[in-house]
């Protein structure tokens, strides 16, 4: 018999799990059962990948050969969308199907249950974005919940990859969600900006990457952050600096294999070594990096607010934290703010046309918009009229349900534009005199950040909270 701990313990799992799922459908068993039983099947799956570094495959028993690359995840059918943490792509115009994603990541649906139970334990009504679904998956938020119940801290980390000198609006959608998060929580923010790994990346020099990561932070500043609760990190200028920084990045490699790393992350033998030793530098936990913020307590547990192309880095830390006696980071996942010429990619820092970036003039945002939002309504007025338009695809849509918070309002819209009573060129209107203000108003809080208000983000410091 099989030692419970061994990967091939983990391969006769699989084998008798798929065995279960076969049984199941050829009983012609319930909907629900045979989603319940394939849903375990992908998270044991991902569990031997991740033990391994290889693909099940059946009739093949764990053997110490190299990873076919897959992200980590169950292989993929024919015709689903592909997710990495650097490429989303999908060939529908609606956009990813992110059910099927909850059900081969083997994360959690954020449900009406637990969106009460969040509104409970903080006090407050739900942020839109969790109303709507824009947040909607999850890794152990029940966790944190339990811990503010019974009056333990937590705190939250998210981060940024400057690969241009300003924010695009999308990027600004796991900033709005975590600083609802911080306020109705009151908990400390930690900010990790990855510029070593939009040097590795891009063609960028360090200078530059540096630069961007500067102009950035005072982006994510603009978004009214409090100083006193949030902490702001480069990893070219605090990795120098930080002892304890260095010495968690080790702990972390010393636990993941270069088997688990390609097959995580899709690594092949021309990267440069850079990118295969970057992952374990987004660290599973940060109490050990920052003494100044947790006086040295390990028991403090992380919630990520990100979109869901990251979590394969987070995946790889929940594996490893346990084993360095640390917990297990908890997630929340976003869908993709789309391009603005449909919802088959995530925007793109380096496109400036699939973008609406927080540096585009009103006249900008206009033409943008008019030009280059994907529609949904018809190919005459006439149709239009007679068929209405179609809100899932329609890119002006997509977007005002991300920034526009009246529920009212955006229903009224939806259902005049299903109708056709609403046209399209008085949708991108809407939309246009939405996202104006918004990001002038942006604009302005920006100019006010100085040089000063910059570095002490930056400066590693104890912040309002007592540990």
């Amino acid at each position: 018999m099989a030692d419970p701990d061994t990967p091939l313990h983990l391969y006769n799992q699989v084998t008798a799990q798929g065995e279960r799922v076969r049984t199941l459908k050829s009983q012609q068993a319930t909907k629900d059962e045979i989603d319940a039983a394939v849903k375990l099947l992908l998270s044991l799956k991902l569990e031997y990948k991740t033990s391994t570094g290889q693909e099940y495959k059946a009739g093949s028993p764990p053997a110490d050969s190299a990873p076919t690359a897959n992200n980590g995840l169950p292989p993929a059918e024919d015709g689903d969308d592909f997710v990495d943490p650097w490429t989303v792509q999908t060939g529908s115009a609606k956009g990813v199907d992110y059910d099927k994603l909850i059900v081969r990541f083997g994360s959690s649906k954020i449900d009406e249950d637990l969106i009460g139970r969040i509104e409970r334990v903080c006090g407050h009504r739900a942020h839109h974005f969790l109303r709507r679904g824009i947040f909607f998956s999850h890794r152990d938020m029940h966790q944190i919940l339990d811990s503010v119940e019974k009056g333990k801290p937590f705190y939250l980390y998210t981060g940024r990859g400057p690969s241009s000198g300003s924010m695009h609006v999308g990027h600004l959608v796991p900033f709005i969600f975590t600083k609802w998060l911080q306020e109705v929580f009151n908990v400390p923010l930690v900010v990790q900006m990855t510029d070593d790994e939009k040097y590795l990346w891009k063609d960028l020099t360090i200078e530059k990457a540096y630069q961007y990561t500067l102009e950035n932070v005072r982006d994510i500043i603009a978004c009214g952050f409090d100083v006193n609760k949030t902490f702001i990190f480069s990893d070219l200028q605090y990795m120098g600096s930080s002892p304890g920084f260095y010495r968690n990045v080790v702990q972390v490699q010393k636990h993941v294999t270069f088997n688990q790393v390609k097959g995580i992350f899709g690594f092949s033998d021309s990267d440069c070594i850079g990118k295969i030793s970057f992952p374990p530098s987004r660290p599973p936990v940060l109490q050990q990096l920052l003494p100044e913020i947790f006086n040295g307590r390990k028991d403090i547990q992380c919630l990520i607010p990100c979109a869901i192309d990251q979590d394969p880095y987070f995946r790889m830390t929940r594996d490893v934290a346990p084993r360095i006696n640390y917990p297990k980071p908890a997630l929340l996942h976003s869908t993709f703010f789309p391009a603005l010429q449909g919802a088959q990619t995530k925007m793109s820092a380096s496109d400036p046309n699939s973008s609406i970036f927080l540096t585009d003039t009103p006249k900008q945002i206009k033409t943008k918009i008019n030009k280059h939002a994907f529609s949904g309504g018809r190919d005459t007025i006439e149709e239009h009229r007679k068929h209405g338009g179609n809100c899932e695809v329609d890119v002006c849509f997509m977007y005002l349900t991300f920034f526009l918070e009246d529920d009212e309002k955006l229903e009224k819209i939806r259902q005049d534009y299903s109708s056709g009573a609403l046209l399209t060129g008085e949708l991108k209107k809407i939309l246009i005199e939405t996202l104006q203000p918004m990001i002038a108003e942006l604009q302005e809080r920006r100019r006010q950040v100085t040089d000063e208000a910059v570095r002490q983000f930056m400066t590693p410091r104890k912040l309002a909270f007592d540990f």
